[in-house]
């Protein structure tokens, strides 16, 4: 019996030496030694155990068009501390298309978010129906420069943007917050509430009308500015009554806002900015039918985008509306932590996103400083850090993870459905550069082989433990 296991294998090898053997560039990444550029040489460790991946490039599924971040207010005040060469290199390792993270979509907000320095809309004149004081003065200090300075890098980036809360007159109650928190807002408690699916929106036409308006302004005021927004997300997080800047809509209510009032303003003024059903945030498919479904909506919707629990109405949302972009518009962004155990998690949505169809995934905060904290309380992690008092610059472990992916994964590559021990491995196919990429986690703790059936031709890797890894297969 091991004397026909030996031959056997060497009968394997002697075939496989028969056919040109796909050239593998292999980068690895574990907690206490990151971005490790591999020599590939086949591995043939039978003592360990494997994860064995076939892949067939005929099975191919979505098309990805890209990855990214949110510029935040927060994040310019951070990148402004350190030197400007440090600066600069920061922002290189972000969006440079050679040897940074490549990212080429990225989120803003429309007026103040939850990392905005403190509250503001573009117009906060009451009653100004017809926007004489809208005005993005207050970009031109933080947001502006910071995405002038990524389109230095990478002209072709796309940046699309999302309100927190209109301006806070369009509410019923006056302000920019749902929940009231003594401590971070001066909202009156009587006017508090969590309630989901009762819109805190005026919901009359004068109210509609001038909100069209406000979206309107604002895309021709950044395209004045050389900034194209490529889309617009009608409201961040619907359902969820935020003590930081929020609104909650009514589904129904958010389908009325598209279909009578934005997308036929977009329409009328030759707008070329998408408009998408984000950032849905609860795992109900009927919240987003109840959008979708109202009159002509889905004529004016280009997409829909999903954060936090969103991640549960995806995989129907796919099934129902094949023919909608989907988008991972804000990946959860933990306690400030930075750590490994972060990075796992995220993985973990990555592989539950594009395993569900979407075409995109954003990070949230790129840069913040070593605290993490929103002016509204909130620790969350970051990309990279950036000590207030030492100005030391921190990698962060979920830094290498994204560049894991956005630095191989090139718009227009591929999803492929691959078979096997996929739980944590996802594959995705470039066609121009004829490329497969493999993006798998061993998270066992101990080595483990990576077995690749790649058009009937076998790949084998070492993996250390616990380490994220991308393999590039060259089928040239």
């Amino acid at each position: 019996m091991r004397l026909l296991k030996v031959v056997v294998i060497g009968f394997l090898v002697v075939f496989a030496s028969c056919k040109k053997q796909h050239k593998v560039n292999w980068v690895s990444s574990t907690d206490d030694n990151l971005w490790v550029e591999k020599v590939y040489a086949p591995s043939i460790n039978e003592a360990l155990s494997d994860i064995a991946i076939t892949i067939d490039t005929n099975k191919q599924q979505q098309t990805i068009t890209g990855f990214g971040g949110c510029f935040n207010e927060l994040g310019w005040d951070a990148l402004e501390m350190v030197k400007p060469e440090e600066k600069q290199q920061i922002l290189n390792d972000l969006f440079d298309s050679i040897a940074g993270c490549k990212f080429n979509i990225c989120r803003m907000p429309i007026g103040a978010n939850d990392y905005a320095v403190n509250w503001y809309s573009h117009n906060e004149t009451p009653e100004d129906f017809s926007m004489e004081n809208f005005s993005i003065d207050r970009d031109k200090k933080r947001l502006i420069p910071y995405i002038k300075e990524a389109q230095k890098i990478n002209p072709e980036i796309e940046v699309w943007a999302s309100p927190w809360c209109p301006p806070s007159w369009m509410k019923h109650s006056k302000h920019y917050a749902c929940k009231a928190n003594p401590e971070v807002n001066d909202l009156p408690l009587e006017l508090s509430s969590t309630e989901e699916l009762v819109s805190r929106f005026i919901m009359e036409p004068e109210y509609l009308e001038a909100y069209a308006l406000y979206f309107s302004k604002f895309v021709k005021a950044y395209e004045k500015e050389g900034i194209d927004i490529s889309a617009v997300h009608v409201q961040n997080e619907p359902n969820s009554a935020q003590n930081f800047p929020s609104c909650v809509w009514k589904p129904q209510d958010l389908g009325i806002f598209i279909a009578d009032y934005l997308g036929p303003k977009f329409e009328a003024e030759n707008l070329d900015t998408d408009i998408w059903l984000g950032t849905i945030e609860r795992p109900q498919i009927d919240r987003v039918n109840d959008v979708l479904e109202y009159k002509n909506t889905k004529d004016y919707v280009t997409g829909v985008g999903f954060q936090w629990a969103g991640k549960g109405a995806i995989k129907e949302v796919h099934a129902q509306y094949p023919e909608m972009q989907l988008m991972q518009t804000e990946t959860e962004c933990g306690d400030g932590s930075n750590d490994w155990k972060a990075a796992e998690h995220t993985f973990e949505l990555m592989k539950h996103y594009f395993e569900n169809g979407a075409n995109s995934y954003m990070y949230w905060n790129m840069v913040l400083d070593e605290t993490g904290k929103s002016q509204w309380g909130w620790k969350q992690n970051s990309m990279i850090s950036i000590d207030s008092k030492t100005r030391a610059i921190v990698y962060n472990p979920e830094f290498y993870l994204m560049k894991h992916l956005s630095a191989f994964i090139a718009p227009g590559s591929i999803k492929l459905l691959a078979s096997g021990d996929t739980d944590n491995s996802i594959v995705f196919l470039n066609n121009q550069s004829n490329e497969i990429n493999v993006i798998t986690y061993n998270n066992d703790d101990n080595k483990r082989t990576l077995n690749l059936n790649v058009n009937e031709q076998i790949i084998k890797a070492e993996l250390d433990p616990k380490s994220f890894n991308t393999l590039t297969i060259s089928l040239n």
